[in-house]
């Protein structure tokens, strides 16, 4: 049985040992900055809008100015870096997760989680409450019947066959 795993081994071995380098050079190699993925992160300085849909001058000059970056290899985060350097901050999309700014990444998921305490404290609560509420009403007896309305209750019973 020992014998049979041998070759199987080897094979897998000499595959690894063959696919390393390729893999290594694969991750090695950033990925390729496109001008969309960049337009759809950015603003335009000028019209305060997305690159994506600005159309002014300054959109046209800051695409450019991404076209030739990306000419020369660089990475989405480099020019990004390079883009805050020519335009200032205002050009970002998305403010930095520094400062005040921070705020908008840690406010959000606070309130949700907050949300999500509220209820996992108030539901069990509430339910017991109507549960209560409904064995209550199930257990209290309605009003009682006179002698002269339970007779003629009697009486249509028997006479519809009930």
């Amino acid at each position: 049985m020992r014998l049979r795993l041998v070759p199987l081994v080897l094979a897998i071995a000499i595959l690894a040992t063959l696919a390393a380098p390729v893999v290594a050079a694969v991750a090695a190699t950033a990925p390729q900055a496109s001008l969309t993925d960049i337009e759809n992160d950015v603003m335009c300085v000028s019209c305060r809008e997305p690159l994506a849909v600005a159309q002014s001058p300054q959109a046209e000059a800051e695409r450019n100015f991404i076209r030739h970056l990306i000419a020369q290899g660089q990475t989405k985060a480099q020019i990004e870096q390079a883009l805050v350097a020519q335009y200032g901050e205002s050009v970002l999309g998305k403010p930095p997760a520094n400062g005040f700014n921070l705020t908008v990444y840690i406010l959000p998921p606070a309130i949700v989680l907050v949300g999500v305490a509220v209820l996992a404290f108030a539901l069990p609560r509430w339910r017991r409450r109507a549960r209560a509420a409904a064995d209550d009403r199930a257990a209290a007896p309605g009003p009682a019947l006179d002698s002269a309305d339970a007779r003629r209750l009697d009486d249509e019973l028997t006479r519809y066959g009930g």
